[in-house]
């Protein structure tokens, strides 16, 4: 299922930008970053509640934001990419 991650941290202070980099690096760990704070995830369903349980214990509720977009199986149809940077296909070749 591909699961679209967005996230706004408040990084006003020392601790915020902490959670900032932990946050991205966590979403680095199971997704493809596609814009700042967007990261498309192709993933099961056990790695999504795994990633969300995370992405929660690092965030801090009154400050900071995680958006979670469920696109399913059939996400192809639903993504439409325009302008800079190419877009990549999650389940095309791994090429190392």
């Amino acid at each position: 299922m591909m699961i679209l991650i967005t996230y706004d941290v408040d990084t006003t202070d020392k601790e915020g930008k902490t959670r900032l980099r932990k946050v991205a690096k966590e979403c680095v760990n199971y997704g493809q970053r596609v814009q700042n704070s967007v990261f498309e995830c192709n993933i099961t369903y056990l790695d999504f509640i795994k990633l969300k349980t995370k992405l929660e214990s690092i965030i801090d509720f009154k400050k900071d934001s995680l958006r979670y977009y469920n696109l399913g199986k059939n996400w192809r149809k639903k993504v439409k990419h325009i302008g800079a940077k190419p877009s990549y296909d999650p389940e095309g070749p791994l090429i190392v």
